[in-house]
């Protein structure tokens, strides 16, 4: 192994909300990386993380962070409406840049945002950690196999069961209440990214949303339906409302079938995956995987690969780019359900 590629990469975070635990939790596990510092508006928070992730330094201004340190990237896991000044700044400075999403409040910024690190040469990556789930890297892998043959229709079922009472959201993320777009803007987002990732390209979308909790503020129900370049079609059927019957509805997030011109494989809401090719009986799929850190340990899949691409310098998934085109899709749900008709992208 080249001395290029052994080098320890120094790495500052900035933010110590819900999310961010598993973030920190992924990086402890990846040798390559040191976490050097974190900000966070809330000393206490950040104090918490440092001692529980053997973090070392404090800061109380992510701006003096960055210069003091002079990491080779930054973690940014804010609110959306400030990734633009802090991804600017350190763009600014010639650090990396790992960005949680939503990347920003709506298109616009999010476009500033990406053609700014961009111009300024460094490398960019949105967390969009869903595809890193293992059971989609081992449906991608089934499906470049061939086996079942080429994939026609992908049907997920989402329910939550976080959305709905008085007090909804709030002893995990309390901002969903106040964010004006909820289940496509924060969920759904993923769900477009993973469709993308095993279909291609979005063409059309139509959508019904609707809200059932009146003590939030966006939608948390919808059905949405999609067509791919390729002639595939999908349909999310999501609700946060509502609940499912499982022991962890956050694992999985919902239950999904694959219809393909071969047969057709499903994944239910413990990560089972069974293939039945047509004609003969169904088989359970054996794949590596477990309940670890979030949804599949899928975050430290993704900064495991941001890691090494930093090293080896070959391209990244997930850059910023490729989240534009996400997020053209997010937008022409949101503009299918006001219109109530289908919207076609280029």
């Amino acid at each position: 192994i080249g001395s290029k590629r052994m080098k320890r990469l120094k790495g500052v975070a900035m933010g110590a909300g819900y999310f961010s635990r598993f973030q920190y939790e992924a990086w402890s596990r990846i040798p390559e990386v040191e976490l050097a510092a974190i900000y966070n508006r809330t000393e206490e928070k950040a104090r918490t993380m440092m001692e529980r992730f053997g973090i070392l330094r404090y800061y109380g201004d992510w701006r003096e962070m960055i210069d003091r340190e002079r990491p080779d990237f930054a973690d940014i896991i804010t609110p959306p409406e400030t990734h633009e000044e802090m991804c600017a700044y350190a763009a600014s400075r010639g650090v990396h840049i790992i960005c949680q999403k939503p990347l920003a409040p709506d298109f616009e910024t999010s476009r500033r945002i990406v053609e700014t690190a961009r111009a300024s040469g460094v490398r960019f990556m949105v967390h969009e950690n869903w595809r890193w789930q293992p059971w989609y890297r081992k449906i991608r892998e089934i499906q470049q196999s061939g086996g079942i043959g080429e994939f026609t229709h992908i049907h997920f079922l989402m329910r939550m069961g976080d959305g709905w009472g008085k007090n909804a959201y709030l002893d995990r993320q309390p901002f969903f209440r106040d964010y004006p777009r909820l289940l496509v803007y924060e969920t759904g987002v993923h769900f477009v990214d993973t469709f993308r990732y095993l279909l291609g390209e979005v063409t059309e979308v139509y959508a019904h949303l609707r809200r059932l909790n009146p003590v939030i503020r966006g939608e948390e129900t919808g059905q949405v339906f999609f067509r791919f370049a390729g002639g595939a079609t999908a349909i999310w059927d999501a609700n946060r409302y509502n609940e499912v019957e499982s022991p962890s509805p956050r694992y999985t997030f919902g239950q999904m079938r694959i219809d393909a011109m071969g047969g057709h494989l499903t994944l239910d809401t413990e990560s089972n995956i069974r293939l039945k090719p047509l004609g003969q009986p169904g088989i359970a799929i054996d794949y590596p995987h477990e309940n670890a850190n979030f949804a599949g340990d899928c975050v430290y899949a993704l900064q495991r690969h941001f890691a090494e691409r930093m090293q080896s310098g070959a391209p990244m998934e997930s850059t910023g780019e490729d989240y534009l085109i996400t997020l053209r899709v997010v937008d022409a749900v949101y503009e299918s359900a006001r219109r109530g008709e289908v919207v076609k992208l280029r």
